[in-house]
């Protein structure tokens, strides 16, 4: 993650102030603390994050960047930020995809995920949906964003609309832009019933 902005507290003090450069704190490939966590599912409650996080974000912008390269626009409502484990959970996302030219190809909205500082990987979950700039449309209730490889994944069973077909399956991986995508048991109607890369 690089150039990021939003608006901050970090105990004890809880005061609030405005964050530029937050390049230095969640970059990829940045140093971290060993992850002390390790116990602890990805998914946290707001409450418990509210008591336990060691900063609290609103309105959290940056772009995601692998060597110099922008490949995501990461925005969110709000972001609890854990030192020691090395993760970011995140409420209500939009991300933003580019290619290396910088012309955008898709949108993902969720709920909720985590952006683990130490591989780059974000996990979205929770009315997960991923929109082309064509229109076609992904739904899936967990998607993981592969920061190194920029690839996108899902294990959980997905629905693919787009206007020439409808295409469910059990599980896929693909570039964000949906236009190479591996996918297991898939299902659909419309047109030739091709998916891009089979």
């Amino acid at each position: 993650m690089s150039s990021g902005h939003g608006r901050t507290a970090t105990r004890p003090h809880g005061a609030w102030w405005r964050v530029l450069g937050l390049a230095a704190h969640l970059s990829a490939g940045a140093a971290v603390p060993a992850c002390s966590g390790a116990g602890q599912g990805a998914a946290v409650a707001v409450e418990e994050a509210a008591d336990s996080a060691d900063q609290l974000m609103i309105n959290l912008t940056s772009y995601l960047t692998n060597q110099g390269v922008r490949q995501a626009y990461l925005e969110a409502d709000t972001a609890y930020v854990y030192e020691a484990r090395g993760q970011t959970e995140l409420k209500n996302i939009r991300v933003t995809f580019y290619t290396i030219n910088g012309v955008s190809t898709s949108v993902l909205t969720a709920r909720e995920g985590t952006y683990t500082l130490r591989t780059g990987e974000m996990e979205a979950r929770r009315d997960v949906v991923v929109v082309r700039t064509d229109g076609a449309r992904l739904t899936t209730s967990v998607l993981r964003y592969d920061q190194s490889r920029n690839q996108v994944s899902s294990d959980r069973p997905y629905v693919y609309d787009a206007p020439d077909r409808h295409v469910e399956g059990e599980s896929f991986v693909s570039d964000p832009s949906f236009s190479n995508i591996t996918t297991q048991r898939p299902r659909g109607t419309g047109g030739r019933f091709t998916l891009p890369g089979q």
